[in-house]
């Protein structure tokens, strides 16, 4: 990828002198970080032949102080540099020097949309926004706008706003990508694939867009397109545990068992603290009737989880029935379902019955199961 990343002045210079060593090119500003959130097109028109685009303080380009768990899209660096890459890409004879240097101030002050998007009040940012938009209505200020405004819950204005991106820029990725994290906010899930699907065709490098794609796709009952969407994310980032979970969550639905057990190995070795890449492997070991191996796995998994989820829990006690261990699975169903609201905890134990059964009608030879069922069933009555 034509992106270097150098830490200092210093290291820049002798980056730019290795590579004039190299080619005959020249070396030109990129615009300034702090406006790349607020441009469209973000890449300017650049220069045929070889061409070094030298672009300071290069994380001025990432800051947000939105709150609630909203970020705007284009304030994210996986989204600026899958931008870059395919502008590069597409130059053929073009590389992105990154340089790590201090904001000048009069960059930290530009702009209505840069300052927005740096104060901690969402009604400040919000304002400043709305003041942008007075100055014209560009899709950049509409979809910062749209951020905004769902961040303080306001989706109608946001709805306006981004039709009117979409209609304007119909072939930026970002204009799309938010309006599916709008209709995600709707719990309308065929228009956010739909928007999503967008996303990614127009930016393929951009793995969110494609892992809210399987997400979306998941959610309707789609479970083979879920997994191509999922797959693409892994190509994009193959050492990412997320990515390599939602693969294997669709595997294992899809009934790819063996497959789903890898990549829920490959999230253990990258991330061994966490709890629910153990209880996903758990789940897909019971489901291959490796009962003591689930056990073991569902085991980690409660070591580490600060929660004790419940329904871990319940999956880890059907593992000790499966194992002969009815004594030990009654202590931790009492375990899980003690102090949880009643429809929750009746829930819960309704699961529980159905694998039991499920378990029950496998092994027909599994002995020890009854004194559970029957705690189960009194519990249910009760």
């Amino acid at each position: 990828m034509p992106i270097a990343i150098v830490d200092s002045p210093l290291s820049a210079a002798e980056w730019i002198e290795s590579w004039q060593d190299e080619h005959s090119g020249g070396i030109i500003a990129s615009p300034p970080p702090t406006e790349w959130p607020f441009r469209y097109p973000l890449v300017p028109e650049l220069p045929a032949g070889p061409v070094v685009v030298r672009a300071d303080a290069f994380e001025e380009a990432f800051v947000n102080h939105q709150s609630g768990g909203t970020q705007l899209v284009t304030t994210q660096r996986a989204y600026l540099e899958a931008e870059w890459s395919a502008a590069l890409a597409a130059h053929g004879e073009a590389w992105l020097l990154l340089v790590s240097t201090p904001a000048p101030l009069h960059m930290m002050n530009s702009g209505h949309l840069p300052r927005a998007f740096r104060v901690t009040d969402a009604a400040e940012r919000l304002a400043l926004c709305v003041q942008s938009l007075g100055a014209g209505r560009t899709p950049a200020a509409l979809v910062a706008t749209a951020s905004v405004c769902m961040e303080v819950n306001d989706l109608e204005a946001a709805a306006r706003d981004l039709e009117e991106a979409v209609g304007l820029a119909p072939r930026w990725a970002a204009a799309h990508y938010e309006h599916g994290k709008l209709w995600l906010r709707r719990d309308d899930m065929a228009q956010a694939a739909a928007a999503f699907q967008a996303a990614a065709g127009l930016l393929p490098g951009f793995g969110p867009a494609w892992s809210n794609l399987g997400a979306t796709l998941g959610e309707l009952d789609r479970p083979s397109e879920a997994l191509a969407a999922f797959e693409q994310a892994l190509a994009l980032d193959p050492l990412s545990p997320p990515a390599l979970n939602n693969v294997g969550v669709v595997r294992r639905e899809l009934g790819r068992l063996p497959e789903a057990e890898a990549a829920f190995r490959q999230v253990i070795d990258l991330t061994p603290t966490l709890a629910f890449g153990h209880y996903n492997l758990g789940h897909t070991l019971f489901l291959q009737g490796r009962f003591q191996a689930a056990l073991s796995a569902y085991a980690e998994g409660q070591a580490r989880d600060p929660e004790k989820n419940p329904v871990q829990t319940s999956r880890l006690a059907l593992c000790q029935v499966a194992t002969g261990d009815a004594e030990g699975a009654l202590r931790e169903l009492r375990r899980a379902t003690e102090g949880l609201p009643r429809e929750y905890r009746q829930q819960l134990l309704a699961d529980t019955s159905a694998i039991l059964w499920a378990l029950v009608t496998q092994q027909p030879g599994l002995t020890g199961w009854q004194p559970v069922h029957e705690w189960v069933t009194a519990e249910l009555k009760g």
